[in-house]
This record gives C-alpha cells, sequence and structure tokens, in this order.
C-alpha cells in the first residue's frame, strides 16, 4: 500500500496541529523528516526539517510499530505547533518525499481490511466523531467498542452449530443417527430467533438517538405556538405576532434534551383559510406532525379538541397560560420546564430499549437473518428429511448477518460510509 498522511486534528490555528502517517515508509518518513526514529509508542521531542535542513518547527513525535496502531500499519503522528503555516510546510515535506495525501476515511478503511475493526465498529466511530449530544456519544461508543460485533458472533455460533447438527443427519442419512437433533436445532433457531427481534425492534430508535427525534408543536393558529417555539430555543428562531396564520411553512430548532437530539417543529396554525400560501403551509404541517416521533397540541381554550387524532404519548396542553387559565405560556415560561420533563421522559423511555444496531442497515440485515431462520424452522417442520434444506437456510441467515460487521462483500456500502469521514480519519 501507499503510505498516506493527513492532519489528524481540526484546521486553522490551534495549540497543536496533529498530521498522522501510516504506510510502510511511515518510520523512513520521520528518520527523513528528524534524522531518527524514536522508540514505538514513546513520544520524543524531534526538530522536524525541510530538505535543506531548515528547521520546520520542533514536534512531538509519535511512532507504532506494524501490528500495534489503528490502522494495523506503521504509523507516526508529528504533533506541532498548530500554525497553519507550519502544518503546510509539513505536508509538502511528506509529499515531496513521496507520501500520498489520504482519501476521506482512509485510514479507518485500512485499519478494516486489516481487521483492527469490523464495519459495524467503523460506523460506531463515524457517529462518535459526528456525536452532539451525551445520548448519542454514549450509543456511538457502544457500537465502537464491538458490542454489536460480539453480539453477531454469538448468534453465528449457534447458528452455525444448528447447521452442523443439521448436516450431521444429512451426512448419515443411510445410517442409525444416535438422537433427534431436531429438539436442539429448535432451541437455538429459538433463541436467537428472538433476540433478532429484540435487536430490530430498537433498531429504530437507535437511529432516532443517532439522527434526533422529532417533536412536533401543532395546534389552531394563534394558540403561542412560536412563541413556545422561541421559549424553548431560547431565541427568537420563530416570528410571532397576533395576526393569525403568521406562520406559513415549518420551523425547525435543534436541541439537546437531557442529552438526546431533539429538533422541534412549529407548524402553520390548523384552520380553513382562502389563502393559498397558508393553505399549502397548514398541509405542510399536518404531513410533518404526522411524521413526528411526539406531537405537542396547543390549543386555544380547554374546550377546544385538537384537530388532528392524538397517538399514544402526544401531549395536550392549553397555550396563552399568561392570559387564560392555562397549562403553558411561551410568554413567561410557565408550565415550560414542566413540558420539557415530560417531552425528555417519554423519548428517554422510548431511547431505553435501544440496543447496539443503530441503522437502518442494520435492521434490514437483521430482519433478513430473521426471514432466514423461519424458513429453516419451516422446513424442519416437514421432517428430518428436509434437513438440507433448512441447513442452506441457516448458511443464508449467517451470510446476512456476516455483512452486519463486514465479514462478506460489503464493497457496495464502503463508499457510503467513508464518505462522511474526515481526512485525518
Amino acid at each position: 500500500m501507499d503510505t498516506i498522511y493527513a492532519l489528524a486534528s481540526a484546521r486553522g490555528k490551534a495549540g497543536v496541529a496533529v498530521i498522522r502517517v501510516s504506510g510502510p515508509d511511515a518510520h523512513d518518513a520521520v528518520r527523513q523528516l528528524c534524522g531518527g526514529v524514536p522508540a514505538a509508542r514513546v513520544s520524543s521531542v524531534r526538530p522536524v526539517r525541510d530538505a535543506d535542513g531548515a528547521l520546520i518547527d520542533q514536534a512531538l513525535v509519535l511512532v507504532f510499530d506494524e501490528g500495534h496502531s489503528f490502522t494495523g500499519e506503521a504509523v507516526a503522528e508529528f504533533h506541532l505547533h498548530g500554525s497553519p503555516a507550519i502544518v503546510v510546510a509539513v505536508q509538502r515535506r511528506l509529499s515531496d518525499i513521496g507520501l500520498r495525501l489520504a482519501d476521506p476515511g482512509e485510514f479507518t478503511r485500512r485499519a478494516l481490511v486489516n481487521e483492527r475493526l469490523d464495519l459495524a465498529e467503523v460506523e460506531g466511530l463515524g457517529d462518535l466523531i459526528e456525536a452532539e449530544t451525551e445520548a448519542q456519544r454514549v450509543q456511538a461508543m457502544r457500537v465502537f467498542s464491538g458490542a454489536l460485533g460480539a453480539k453477531v458472533e454469538s448468534w453465528r455460533v449457534r447458528l452455525i452449530r444448528a447447521a452442523a447438527l443439521l448436516e450431521a443427519t444429512i451426512d448419515f442419512a443411510d445410517e442409525e443417527v444416535p438422537e433427534d437433533v431436531t429438539p436442539e436445532v429448535g432451541s437455538l433457531l429459538a433463541g436467537v430467533r428472538a433476540e433478532l427481534d429484540t435487536e430490530a425492534a430498537g433498531a429504530k430508535v437507535a437511529e432516532r438517538v443517532r439522527d434526533g427525534f422529532e417533536v412536533a408543536i401543532v395546534g389552531p393558529a394563534n394558540a403561542g405556538k412560536s412563541t413556545l417555539l422561541n421559549r424553548l430555543a431560547g431565541r427568537e428562531a420563530a416570528i410571532t405576532s397576533e395576526i393569525a396564520g403568521t406562520t406559513r411553512d415549518v420551523i425547525e430548532v435543534r436541541m439537546d434534551l437531557r442529552g438526546l437530539p431533539v429538533t422541534v417543529l412549529d407548524t402553520a396554525g390548523l384552520r380553513d383559510s382562502d389563502d393559498v400560501v397558508e393553505t399549502l403551509g397548514i398541509e405542510l404541517a399536518r404531513k410533518r406532525a404526522g411524521q413526528a416521533d411526539l406531537r405537542v397540541f396547543l390549543l386555544a381554550s380547554r374546550e377546544e379538541q385538537p384537530l388532528l387524532p392524538v397517538e399514544a404519548d402526544d401531549i395536550v396542553l392549553t397555550g396563552k397560560a399568561d392570559a387564560q387559565d392555562g397549562d403553558v405560556s411561551g410568554k413567561t415560561g410557565q408550565g415550560v420546564d414542566a413540558l420539557v420533563d415530560r417531552i425528555a421522559g417519554i423519548l428517554e423511555k422510548r431511547a431505553s430499549g435501544v440496543g447496539v444496531a443503530i441503522r437502518e442497515r442494520h435492521r434490514v440485515a437483521l430482519k433478513e437473518a430473521i426471514g432466514f431462520i423461519d424458513l429453516a424452522g419451516q422446513e424442519l417442520r416437514y421432517g428430518i428429511e428436509r434437513s438440507e434444506l433448512a441447513a442452506e437456510a441457516l448458511r443464508r441467515g449467517i451470510a446476512a448477518l456476516d455483512a452486519l460487521v463486514g465479514r462478506v462483500d460489503v464493497e457496495h456500502i464502503l463508499d457510503e460510509i467513508f464518505a462522511s469521514f474526515c481526512l485525518g480519519k
């Protein structure tokens, strides 16, 4: 492989800038720039010089031997003073001695190729880098730490055991088989299937933790929805007015709610209108409210009824508590803390069932594996003479699980995964 380099820290002025080098010539690059190589995994302050021997910077240099680095290759890191000019000069020097600038995610891709990470761990690392809230960090770290890979291995072992038992009956079809393997196979399949069901059910919520929950504020025109949104956001995110129908579009505000990523939607007031633009806004409001994870119905009075179906966990409140007998007021803040606590409680309860399958790709693979396990069970119900078909279904189920962690060909999804990585990863 080529030896690659990239800035692993953020661009711009900083206290420290880190340039990472990985590949067979990584240590030689240190030798050429610094005149010598420190002992592996022992940092050392070294002068970094250009081709003419002029000093570029004094850097903390750290090297890792092949097999003992993030990528699995020989690796070197230059911890430089965070001047953009220094970074450019060192990168130019590395290019001049024959190294190549890394592609986005190439360090992590090499870690995958060298089996330092599995595919799920790579996705977990990508999510960890992007994490904005505590719930996202915890979830990403769990996946990055190999939790999904460990579960997949447990499922594989049991399915391989079941397939082996079935194949034994095929091999000894013309002889006396010492015992009926069907009960053990059935028990193995039932156990794995139950765990896959649980994991697949949690994948949808896990994806919401990763991408963010949506909470829609819904209600009639001039009920105080935009004022409430502004209070929740802590800024003037939406225009407020006593004139009904001011909000025409869906206004979105992203926030961290007790560690959970939440996007609060302010929607157009629901009412009959002759205004073409307002009518479009109302239709959009209905659509987005239906798609949201949770709806807060803000009504103009206690006698009023919601104009959309109220689903489980939806919150129904009366607004403008500063001017009437209501539950919440965006203007004064009355009831807002209680509303935030209630929203957070509902979403935290949903997030508590999250597993380690956190992407739609994971859920699809789990469902595919469940389908093949069900097919194997159906074949077994026809009798032991269908063992060969049942064993083949299990092999295909194992392959579906292998795709979760990249044990089988997943080249078609790698480019999509690594496209979101920065150059230094």
